[in-house]
């Protein structure tokens, strides 16, 4: 398996002989952010063909085909109209915070996506702490979320932030302790070691029953924070029109609609690393010929196909189930996910400590 972390090495040491280190490091974090941005822009474009192309084949039909071979440059017509588009003023508004609300939403997306390991070596963000991270950037997206409904001065826009913010609150605590009962298991919130440790056996394998049930676990609660079907009562359109997002316009909107995809590949991904091995090959004890010819595919391979698996997934969730009602939402959470969650860290606990796992 390639170590990025050669290449990275080298060329900080590149740039540290011909300049100053710390214009040697704030030229690698520009890049750096440059490159998430990229990242961002293109997985966006990727999730909402993919999201199209998924919904039309569950209800039989083609989705987009004409605009480019197979539809493929639809999206890319989108984004240059959604660019162009008027940003509206609104009369009565918080204007300082309904403009400040997209940021909120935009930044805690990239932050949590910077904790995502592509790679062995291919990290931006990697703290021994990296799981609490995680879980507290992405709780900075609520704060966006409710700014935007409270400073429309909209009260459908209101309704659906309350309603977002009260959503997203309860089902972070199913998703945390999801999280938790493996970082048991794991013994470690470092995200190298979390991959590093699923060498010899993904760790959905090497839980027994209660990594499976917190895997499910997971899946809910994070189609939940996502404010993605059947939970996507924040934005029901035949309630609310578009919930906290209604009063926005051009790329006001777009940075909303932009972080809903990307928080959908963030929760894949997470899955993909914790449950499935994240870059780790798919190695079987015993098979060392199939191992080594596992090994020469690329981990950024591995990674994105097992991100892009979950993905379809939680779109399959989304496009089989009604929408729920925001009482029946709450509990599900409160009455069902939570309890289960809580018996399950339990039964992890126990797992380890009389070292039942593989």
């Amino acid at each position: 398996m390639f170590d990025f972390s050669i290449v990275t090495n080298w060329i900080h040491q590149l740039l540290t002989s011909l300049m100053p280190e710390g214009l040697a490091i704030f030229l690698e974090c520009v890049v750096i952010g440059v490159c998430i941005i990229l990242m961002y822009a293109v997985l966006a474009i990727i999730l909402i063909y993919m999201e199209r192309k998924i919904c039309a084949f569950f209800q039989c039909r083609l989705g987009p085909m004409r605009v480019g071979k197979w539809g493929l440059l639809q999206v890319p017509c989108d984004v240059i109209k959604m660019l162009t588009k008027e940003i509206i003023d609104l009369k009565f508004s918080d204007r300082f915070l309904y403009n400040l609300a997209p940021f909120m939403v935009i930044i805690a997306s990239f932050l949590t996506f910077a904790c995502l390991p592509v790679n062995k070596g291919l990290e931006v963000l990697d703290f021994n702490v990296g799981a609490f991270f995680l879980l507290a950037t992405s709780s900075i997206g609520v704060v966006g979320i409710l700014l935007a409904g409270w400073s429309s001065n909209n009260k459908f826009s209101l309704i659906g932030s309350m309603r977002s913010g009260a959503q997203i609150v309860s089902y972070e605590l199913s998703c945390g302790l999801s999280i938790l009962t493996m970082v048991v298991l794991m013994g470690t919130m470092q995200f190298s070691e979390i991959v590093e440790g699923q060498a010899d056996s993904w760790f959905i394998f090497k839980g027994h029953i209660p990594a499976l049930i917190a895997f499910i676990i997971y899946l809910i609660a994070g189609n939940a924070e996502t404010n993605r079907g059947p939970f996507d009562l924040p934005e029901a359109e035949s309630e609310l029109t578009a919930g906290y997002h209604t009063e926005y316009s051009g790329m006001g909107f777009g940075f909303f609609y932009l972080a809903e995809y990307l928080n959908l590949f963030i929760v894949a991904s997470v899955a993909a690393t914790i449950f499935l091995g994240g870059w780790m090959p798919l190695h079987i004890a015993g098979l060392d010929g199939f191992n080594a010819m596992m090994d020469y595919i690329p981990g950024f391979i591995w990674f994105f196909g097992k991100a892009f698996f979950v993905v379809f997934l939680l779109m399959w969730i989304k496009w089989t189930f009604p929408r729920l009602r925001i009482d029946q939402i709450l509990n599900l959470e409160w009455k069902y996910l939570v309890p289960i969650s809580m018996v399950n860290l339990i039964l992890m606990v126990l797992i380890v400590v009389f070292k039942l796992h593989f």
